[in-house]
């Protein structure tokens, strides 16, 4: 990052909280961010377009006694720090109480929260961008059956974040990434199917090469066509590794603190019983190595670490900021989100299921028959029964292989029923914030013909 400051990021935030407490607040937490980065796209060989994007903001928090406010703006000058001050203390003083706000106690903190290294690349030449942009359209043309690449894009960003509140508690993390990704269309006999390949990593060297990415994406996109209908079925669905995080998606919502403190999960009377099959394991790492979804400390400044959220089928914890364990009568945990300006939500870092010990191939000849599920469509989750259906594509298999592309497919179930069915794969892959193996799970309805 490039960007200079005539005063200190971290003084610039002493400052404003300084002048919150001077104007009356109980207590207040801040934070200072930058980011640039540049984009590109191309088009028949040839570059389309170029964007390149630099910000920076600064967000406040304000308490008075139980009552909250936060504001957000991008001057930080000396007159615009003064200002945002006096309205955030105002604004706090008019809203009404939540029994629940507060910063976390200093004893609570993180004391010397571990050094992430989390850089990517650096600026990134615009030519190499677009030079890898157009290797990867070239080779998803190059696919025979393919028509056409929709989009292809390219780019990096770098962020810089500096939080401080006044419980004492100050923190400096940056980062940066890359990402690589495209759709190809593929037509045959007047109809058209379409599919992507998309890489969002720290480092180049961490993603395929464009080539990769490319043929992947246009081999996907023939693979679809010419996709018939299934009969309405029960069966066996497996989710490939691509669309299997969204189950991991489900279910951290329904472990989110403030959705139990309200009563609208699926699993709020659940803790501590087995809610997936045995030997499943779902883990948060925030220290996973190259992933794009590390920390050193929550956002309310609590120490993070490693935490098995699922241990051998077993729901081990909720995921809890301080108001919602408040609300629950608990200890917070880690999980708060955001925060520092804001009012904290609850997150997780880098999660994933562990693999299992078979590949898909041999739960698909285990299973005989049944539905590989590699796109989806608009799921619908009733949060208070886990009531599930989506739409989806993929591929119809018989006696353990893939017999032909399907699609207008719509799938259903009870998420809880479908958790304590769901076996893992062992094709773990790293490539986002919430990462599962293809999962199999069996008596699902199918709706088709």
């Amino acid at each position: 990052m490039t960007r200079t400051f005539k005063t200190p990021p971290a003084e610039i935030l002493e400052t404003l909280i300084d002048r919150c407490l001077k104007e009356g607040a109980t207590a207040a937490d801040c934070s200072l961010g930058i980011s640039e980065g540049v984009s590109v796209d191309v088009r028949d060989g040839k570059l389309e377009n170029v964007e390149r994007s630099e910000s920076q903001g600064i967000a406040l928090r304000v308490l008075f006694g139980q009552r909250q406010a936060h504001v957000s703006g991008s001057d930080l000058s000396d007159d615009a720090i003064t200002a945002m001050a006096e309205r955030c203390v105002a604004m706090a003083k008019a809203v009404p109480e939540d029994k629940f706000a507060g910063l976390a106690p200093e004893e609570l903190l993180a004391k010397d929260p571990p050094v992430l290294d989390l850089e990517g690349d650096g600026e990134i030449p615009i030519d190499r961008l677009e030079s890898d942009a157009i290797a990867a359209e070239a080779a998803a043309l190059a696919v025979d059956g393919v028509k056409t690449v929709s989009g292809c894009g390219n780019g990096w960003s770098r962020t810089e974040r500096w939080v401080a509140a006044s419980n004492g508690f100050s923190s400096y993390l940056s980062g940066g990434s890359t990402g690589l990704g495209l759709a190809a269309v593929a037509e045959r006999d007047g109809a058209m199917e379409r599919d992507y390949d998309s890489w969002s990593v720290r480092k180049m060297a961490h993603r395929p090469s464009p080539e990769e990415i490319g043929r992947t994406a246009g081999e996907r996109a023939v693979a679809r066509l010419g996709p018939k209908k299934v009969k309405t079925q029960k069966g066996v669905v497996i989710y490939d590794k691509r669309v299997a995080p969204s189950l991991i998606g489900a279910f951290l919502g329904a472990i989110s603190g403030p959705s139990v403190a309200r009563g609208v999960s699926f699993l709020k009377d659940r803790l501590g019983e087995k809610v997936f099959a045995g030997g499943v394991n779902v883990v948060d790492d925030p220290f996973l190595e190259k992933a794009l979804g590390c920390r050193n400390h929550d956002g309310e400044g609590l120490p993070v670490e490693r935490k098995l959220l699922i241990e051998d089928g077993v729901l081990t914890r909720w995921l809890l900021n301080m108001s919602s364990a408040r609300q629950l009568g608990l200890e917070p945990n880690g999980f708060a989100s955001g925060g520092f300006g804001s009012i904290p939500g609850v997150g997780t870092s880098n999660v994933h299921i562990e693999a299992g010990e078979k590949s898909p191939e041999m739960l698909m000849k285990e299973a005989g028959k049944g539905l590989l599920v590699t796109d989806m469509f608009g799921p619908s989750i009733n949060p208070n029964t886990g009531d599930y259906s989506v739409g989806v594509a993929g591929f119809w298999f018989e006696d353990g292989a893939v017999r032909y592309p399907v699609s207008e497919v719509t799938i259903a179930g009870d998420l809880p029923s479908m958790f304590a069915r769901l076996v893992p794969a062992s094709d773990l892959e790293f490539r986002g914030r919430r990462n599962a193996p293809s999962v199999m799970i069996e008596d699902m309805s199918i709706a088709g013909n």
